[in-house]
């Protein structure tokens, strides 16, 4: 689709009232749903890894249906986000522990976000910008360019930027420096050379170490985040306390540990409300791909 073909079908879906332009995405979920066996199988295999086997089919049936809805529904966020207003978004969003934030800064240290894909991603990351401090979030660069300008174009709309993952390392050195704000995800696929073998939900799983590095050599702090509902129409996004990142002679120790204790936060995070999750992706393809040979 042509950039201007998107644009055309978002000003379509913006003149609808908001139930209806919800009920349109929540439709294109049932659909995926129902014609894609393939990544019906992906959502199994990862929660019965993940859970050692110990769903009954109703729950994975129905976290396998949310994991459509959700993604669907970050599509409608980023749309939505184009043309929302900051008092909109005020209004759609809470913000829990700020404190945690607040902390750092008396202390002029530059904060670094750690955060994945669960619930709202898209919600989360223009409510942090819009209302906590301007973050420059880490992405991948797409395949599908058009759609990559429309979402950046998105994810700007309340003061943040974006950075492209590769040769990221020395543009987060710069912002720390400046006391600026970074985002980065902890829970996508890297290759060795980025990361180190943590416990994540109980299993083996290569992990960034950007973030424990950067914040033991320049002094930052790891503030985890992320965002949840209850109804899917208010929101909390949810600020935790700073991870601590140790400064022994054991560097490699200390970044070790910090990247764990990031993980056990992820992990307890899906763990308490799993449906929110990503499921849709194959995290462990490259730790443990046989998981997906079935």
């Amino acid at each position: 689709m042509g950039y201007k073909a998107l644009l055309i079908l978002e000003k379509i879906l913006m003149a609808l009232p908001p139930k209806l332009r919800k009920a349109f995405f929540v439709l294109l979920a049932k659909i995926g749903y129902l014609a894609s066996k393939k990544y019906r199988n992906i959502v199994r295999q990862n929660l019965n890894y993940a859970f050692d086997n110990s769903l009954s089919e109703d729950e994975i049936k129905e976290i396998t249906k949310y994991s459509f809805k959700n993604l669907m529904l970050n599509f409608l966020h980023l749309m939505e986000l184009r043309h929302m207003s900051l008092e909109e978004l005020e209004k759609k969003v809470t913000i829990s522990n700020k404190e945690a934030v607040d902390r750092v800064h008396a202390q002029g240290r530059a904060v670094i976000y750690v955060t994945s894909h669960y619930c709202s991603w898209e919600l989360g990351g223009a409510s942090l910008g819009a209302f906590v401090e301007p973050v420059a979030a880490v992405y991948k660069k797409m395949k599908n360019r058009v759609y990559e300008n429309w979402l950046l174009e998105a994810r700007a709309r309340f003061g943040n930027t974006n950075l492209e993952k590769s040769n990221v390392v020395k543009p987060l050195i710069r912002l720390i420096k400046q006391g600026k704000a970074s985002g980065i995800l902890i829970d996508t696929n890297i290759n060795k050379k980025e990361g180190t073998i943590v416990e994540f939900m109980g299993k083996p799983i290569r992990q960034t170490t950007t973030p424990a590095y950067l914040a033991r050599k320049f002094n930052a702090a790891i503030i985890p985040v992320t965002i949840r509902t209850d109804d899917e129409e208010n929101y909390t996004l949810m600020l935790f306390d700073e991870i601590p990142v140790e400064k022994t002679d054991d560097e490699k120790a200390d970044i070790q540990k910090a990247t764990q204790l990031q993980a056990d936060w992820l992990t307890h995070i899906i763990t308490k409300e799993p449906k929110f999750w990503f499921w849709l992706h194959r995290r462990w393809k490259n730790d443990n791909p046989d998981i997906y040979k079935s």
